[in-house]
């Protein structure tokens, strides 16, 4: 027989039965409607013959590890529901208090109906999309490597009715030009391959690689790309934001120092880890 308990026993392979459990209510919710009531009141044993093939086929696909956003097709950020596949990274609650810190700054700035903002590495777009609906009236633009991830953030913002401009860029070659920013912030890759081993392996085996990691002598290779192109670009009194790799928090403050950048704050995440730099360009 089909039931919740049944369903979240078949991934305690996978995760800790709190988080099966967590998966598997989010697959309910999502894909067939069930709220916690009726997933408690046993409706998971009245799914049709139909529906009850379409849930055999994801239970296959989560007892194989792949991240449950990307067999629901979306992931919840900034209070919108973004669409996601295999080309994106998955958005992380991290990266949103990124965004709200950027919100919390550019809401106190008297200027904060008119900025100009650059989102470098956008993925899915949720951080762009995200920040051109909090800041109305603001302009913003995005840039990724990967055409498929473009089309994804896109289509995002085209779903959101957010205003944000896409264009593929690779952060390594980004050169100055005419346009300048009052914010530009970025999640670039930052994850050191020697940190592999560590990573649970519904990210190993099925988000890009690309979007993760960096070579272990080279971990701040975006981050200094980024941070020469933005003393370049940026507007006096622009900001960068960033989310860091809490290992080199230290070495990313000496390098943004070497940038001519000023004002460099460190903020912990929920977890109590160094995870997001802003510096100012005087």
């Amino acid at each position: 027989m089909t039931d919740y308990s049944s369903l979240w026993h078949r991934l305690t392979g996978v995760y800790e039965a709190r988080e099966a459990q967590a998966v598997v209510r989010y697959v309910l919710d999502v894909l067939f409607g069930f709220s916690l009531t009726d997933i408690y009141s046993g409706k998971v044993t009245q799914l049709s013959a139909d529906e009850l093939t379409l849930l055999e086929k994801i239970m296959l696909r989560l007892e194989k590890a792949e991240p449950v956003q990307y067999v629901v097709g979306q992931a919840a950020f900034m209070d919108h529901i973004f669409h996601v596949a295999p080309g994106v990274l998955i958005p992380r609650p991290e990266t949103e208090e990124l965004c709200r810190w950027i919100v919390e700054d550019a809401t106190a700035d008297a200027h904060a109906g008119s900025l100009n903002l650059l989102d470098i590495g956008t993925g899915s777009g949720c951080i762009a999309v995200s920040l051109a609906l909090a800041l109305a009236g603001s302009s913003v633009e995005a840039w990724d490597i990967s055409a498929d991830a473009l089309a994804i953030a896109r289509d995002n913002a085209a779903r959101l009715d957010a205003d944000v401009t896409f264009r593929l860029q690779d952060a390594l070659t980004a050169v100055a030009g005419s346009r300048r920013w009052n914010v530009v912030v970025s999640n670039p890759p930052y994850i050191c391959d020697n940190e592999r081993s560590a990573m649970h392996r519904n990210v190993l085996g099925y988000e890009p690689e690309q979007a993760l990691f960096v070579p272990d002598d080279d971990p701040l290779r975006f981050y200094s790309a980024i941070a020469a192109y933005s003393a370049g670009a940026l507007l006096h009194g622009g900001l960068l934001y960033f989310e860091i790799n809490p290992l080199y928090a230290v070495r990313m403050c000496r390098m943004l120092e070497e940038n001519g950048f000023g004002n460099i704050e460190v903020r912990e995440d929920a977890f109590g880890k160094q995870r997001f730099i802003k510096a100012l360009y005087p």
